[in-house]
């Protein structure tokens, strides 16, 4: 299954997708592992405290973290396992910008990379950003960056079983069905 939970900035989609993806682990009775994808490269001390609140958060919750800042397509995932890639818009940014990164062929790279993840795990939840609605015209690199971004997120949406717009901590299914029991626990 591949859930894809989106939301604007301190929307609350972090905590919402690791509630989701321990469930689901422990419906399939934690076989495989639980692993965390971080995508954040650390470049300055304000990465560096996302970074560290974000391991916080999920302390204590069983997760293997996996360090992946571009080619998805290269980690080794044990069979059945339960993901959560934390986050796309890092993950698109990284494989843009970064010296060994996919440049300009962003967009299938890191399809390619979640298909593979998705051929072995047992559950996959994407964190990704809405960087959408601001109305203001970019230009260049950023415009760019949000193409890339537009066009992961369009064909992360079109394959995932679930697409959930986080709000004020409270997730709102755009597509696939809603667990009550995980929306009343949430």
């Amino acid at each position: 299954m591949l859930i894809v939970v989106t939301g604007g900035s301190g929307s609350g989609k972090s905590a919402y997708a690791e509630e989701r993806i321990c469930r689901l682990f422990k419906e399939t009775e934690k076989r495989g592992e639980l692993l965390y994808i971080a995508t954040m490269f650390p470049y300055d001390q304000e990465s560096f405290a996302r970074i560290e609140r974000h391991q916080k958060m999920r302390a204590g919750k069983g997760f293997r973290t996996v360090e992946c800042y571009r080619d998805l397509a290269s980690l080794e995932i044990p069979e059945g396992s339960c993901i959560l890639l934390e986050c796309m818009s890092n993950l698109v940014a990284n494989e843009m910008f970064q010296e060994n990164g996919a440049k300009e062929n962003t967009v299938s790279q890191v399809i390619t990379g979640v298909e593979h993840l998705l051929e072995r795990a047992a559950h996959v939840c994407i964190v990704t950003n809405e960087i959408f609605s601001e109305e203001l015209p970019y230009a260049g690199d950023t415009r760019r960056y949000q193409e890339y971004l537009g066009g992961v997120n369009c064909a992360l949406g079109k394959r995932a079983d679930q697409v959930v717009e986080v709000v004020y901590g409270i997730g709102i299914f755009q597509k696939g069905e809603q667990d009550e029991d995980f929306v009343e626990q949430f």
